[in-house]
């Protein structure tokens, strides 16, 4: 089954030359700034040491450093001096990852695979489309709070946006119950290995303690996440014209909706009962892989000499059920070729946007800043209250998380630091925990240096522009809720330490 994107038409996922150039001035800007700093603070680092296969920081070790002989220019280079960087396996795995899933779907579109699992799960659920709604917003959150599985999860947006625009709804709201949920989850960690676990380990907490006020909170930001896209999803419903993706949902909307071509036949009303258990087959032939896929993330995510694995398995398992689901639907070998190619390109800038976005850590780190920073807001924290002193590790940590995506890279860097802290300035090691994991988390889905909000954006129509305009109330939202709860914490004396 042929779909306008065999003829050359638009993809699901493709990103728009006007979101492209407006994300990428907008990190250039965050480059250019990161850059400024390394010539404004003065250089320092501290001592590292290894600790159970991983580096931590030394507390009390931080001195003054000669400047780094960083020039500007090489400013505008790091996006490529990245690729050549130690430790960039992650960077790479995910510039396949893209390719992959980009080809994959495009081959699917093409076999007509992605428009009938859209089918299907509108028929299955068209009628009780909010109870769906709010089911999938509790799973996202669950599994990443719970398991603390992110990234593995993000490619569901590419079938869930689809669903939701069939449903009714926008792409807004597809991400809504997807991606924003897998972040927020993130952010409201319960048991999540690579936030709470890490964390409690270097602060000497027992294992997984607290968990019961983490429960509440988990509860809370599902509430608040949940009304808010409702909200939206019904006043979308009511008129769709009042959502700001209308035009690009509307040639969606029409190419979901409209007649499909099957290859070597004619449109879809004269699709024979063969084609249809070929395209049916195709789809359970992918949703297979996904389905192992997903099984290939989940049990490995409490393992961290496995857990690096889970994207490369991940992206293979796409691969494979791209072009096996094109085979199965019957696609010819050149079609499949085409069809890739296409997928993936539509893909490659997003590819430079990542790299631009890797690149803020990068400047930092090469200009000798990245410590300086840290010890700065140590000595910040050391002179506080209780109150002041928990709010800002809440701080310190979303500016830290500005430069630094990785939860778990942060822990390591950052809680050595905070923990001998949080004795002397009076607030307990468990409430220092908690105000990490508030800083860490709900940023991910605001700050543009995050390169898994700029991957999820890529597989949509949203731009990172349209991304803030429409959450910025939900993330004030999150900032009074995670203040009130980070406040009684304290005040009770968050523990058992």
């Amino acid at each position: 089954m042929a779909t306008d994107t065999q003829q050359g038409g638009s993809s699901a996922i493709k990103i728009g030359k006007k979101a492209f150039i407006t994300s990428a001035l907008i990190i250039l800007a965050l480059i250019l700034f990161s850059g400024i700093l390394t010539k404004v603070l003065p250089a320092g680092s501290y001592d590292r040491v290894i600790a159970d296969g991983r580096t931590v920081v030394v507390d009390g070790s931080y001195r003054a450093i000669p400047r780094p002989d960083y020039p500007v220019w090489r400013w505008l280079t790091a996006p490529a001096e990245i690729l050549f960087a130690p430790g960039n396996i992650a960077l790479v795995t995910i510039m396949i990852f893209l390719i992959f899933v980009g080809g994959s779907i495009a081959i699917l579109e093409s076999a007509g695979v992605m428009e009938e699992l859209v089918r299907v799960l509108v028929a299955r659920f068209g009628s009780r489309k909010y109870l769906l709604l709010a089911l999938m917003i509790l799973f996202f959150m669950a599994i990443s709070s719970f398991i603390g599985v992110y990234e593995g999860m993000v490619p569901m947006i590419i079938f869930i946006v689809p669903l939701a625009i069939s449903l009714g709804w926008d792409s807004l709201t597809g991400l809504g119950i997807s991606l924003l949920p897998l972040a927020f989850g993130f952010a409201s960690s319960v048991t999540n290995p690579f936030t709470v676990a890490v964390a409690q380990r270097i602060a000497d907490l027992p294992l997984f303690s607290g968990s019961w006020f983490r429960v509440i909170f988990f509860i809370a930001v599902y509430a608040l996440v949940t009304a808010f896209v409702t909200s939206h999803a019904k006043k979308v419903e009511k008129n769709p014209e009042s959502s700001p993706t209308f035009e690009e949902d509307s040639r969606i909307r029409e190419r979901l909706s409209g007649n499909a071509f099957l290859p070597g036949n004619g449109p879809a009303g004269d699709e024979t009962a063969e084609s249809s258990k070929l395209r049916t087959r195709a789809l359970v032939w992918f949703a297979g892989c996904v389905g192992v896929a997903m099984v290939a993330v989940l049990s490995t995510a409490r393992l961290p000499g496995l857990s690096d694995l889970a994207f490369p398995v991940l992206a293979l398992l796409f691969l494979i059920g791209g072009i096996g689901g094109g085979i199965i639907a019957r696609l010819g070998a050149a079609s499949i070729g085409k069809a890739f190619a296409r997928g993936a390109a539509n893909l490659a800038p997003g590819i430079m946007l990542i790299l631009m976005a890797y690149s803020v850590k990068h400047v930092i780190v090469a200009g000798g800043i990245m410590d300086t920073i840290l010890y700065g807001a140590a000595r910040i924290i050391s002179g506080a209250r209780p109150m002041a002193a928990a709010f800002l590790v809440y701080g310190s940590t979303l500016v830290m998380n500005f430069f630094i995506g990785s939860a778990s890279a942060k822990a390591f860097l950052m809680m050595p630091l905070l923990s001998p802290l949080a004795d002397l300035v009076g607030i307990t090691r468990q409430t220092a925990v908690l105000a990490f994991d508030f800083g860490d988390g709900f940023s991910n889905m605001f700050f543009p240096t995050n390169a898994l909000l700029l991957i999820a954006l890529s597989f949509t129509c949203v731009s990172y522009p349209r991304w803030v305009a429409w959450t910025w109330k939900l993330q004030i939202g999150a900032l009074a809720v995670t203040s009130a709860f980070l406040a009684v914490a304290v005040a009770i004396g968050f523990g058992p330490f």
